[in-house]
């Protein structure tokens, strides 16, 4: 049935608008194979084989919606840089809407690069700048924001803790939202959540939801819930939704938990996982699903991206063939 419902909402309905806002960035991977250690230090020596960069943070969220057939913006800032210029190349070659990608010369573009031997990855090199935006940028950039916020189905908060989502601008915008009837989901970052107050949805995994609550240890569905009821209440949100691992998925209310289980799956590499989920999420919800469809076929999605080397996209026939094989 679900695969049904998804099927036909993909290939009868209008795809959805969605904008995406957050933490942009350049995924830089350098391939290659180690058999032996340096003379220098006790390190592997990689010898390289094959570099690629991709898309990442944010702007990997636009990715997995583009590929699940959505029409997207994306909204987020890069450095005055060459790092800057790749990212928008890629998004245009992506056909993904940069418009509202802003330079700050105030910061490097943030760039992770990830040398990988085999299927290890040995190390992940940063470099990037993690201070707030100025008052200044935040003001251009909301005002920016304003008008795409008026013509999409749901908003995506995709926080990456680099600056751009300040508690100031995180509030200004959800607010917005509420006043727009518009759906805004969360994908949170740091331990203070309550710049994400009055959101439709946030979607911690189990470790942010533990320091956000300040909760020594998640290990049981009670101290899921206590954590949960904790961050619900900080931000008067209507559900949590709670990325368990191999454990699966919580949908939290504050009066009830439900947890889907796990999709039994080889696991290679779960970057990039929780970009897939909350796109997944904010696909489905835009065609009208209910919040635990939505999370199942967002399950489903994630089993799929995970059995890939590096931050990978799935498409809707992708899951569709996974749920009637479940």
């Amino acid at each position: 049935m679900l695969a049904e419902k998804l099927y036909n909402a993909h290939h009868k309905n209008p795809a959805p608008n969605i904008l995406v806002i957050g933490d942009l960035m350049l995924d830089h991977y350098i391939f290659g194979s180690a058999t032996r250690l340096s003379p220098e230090a006790p390190v592997p020596i990689v010898n390289a084989s094959r570099e690629s960069k991709i898309i990442g943070g944010a702007a990997n969220v636009a990715s997995n919606l583009i590929d699940l057939g959505a029409d997207v913006y994306l909204a987020g800032i890069i450095g005055d840089d060459s790092f800057g210029d790749e990212v928008k190349e890629l998004l245009k070659v992506k056909k993904i809407n940069t418009d509202l990608v802003v330079k700050d010369f105030s910061r490097r573009t943030t760039v992770k690069t990830r040398i990988i031997a085999g299927n290890h990855q040995i190390v992940r090199i940063d470099k990037e700048d993690v201070h707030d935006i100025s008052a200044e940028l935040e003001e251009t950039f909301f005002n920016f924001l304003a008008p795409f916020i008026e013509k999409v189905n749901i908003v995506i908060l995709s926080d990456y803790n680099k600056g751009l989502l300040t508690h100031s601008l995180s509030l200004r915008i959800t607010a917005l939202c509420k006043s727009l009837n518009k759906q805004i989901i969360v994908d949170p970052k740091g331990l203070d959540y309550s710049k994400y107050k009055g959101a439709f949805i946030i979607k911690p995994n189990r470790k942010e939801l533990a320091e956000a609550s300040k909760t020594e240890k998640i290990n049981n569905d009670e101290a899921l819930i206590k954590a949960a009821n904790i961050i619900l209440k900080t931000t008067e949100a209507q559900y949590l939704i709670v990325t368990l691992s191999e454990a699966g998925i919580a949908i939290i209310t504050k009066d009830n938990c439900k947890i889907i289980p796990v999709v039994a799956t080889e696991v290679y590499d779960v970057t990039g996982a929780g970009d897939t989920v909350i796109a997944t999420l904010a696909y489905c919800l835009s065609h009208g699903f209910s919040i635990e469809e939505a999370a199942t076929v967002a399950n489903y999605a994630a089993s799929i991206v995970i059995k890939h080397i590096g931050s990978a996209t799935t498409t809707v026939d992708e899951i569709i063939t996974s749920l009637k094989n479940k």
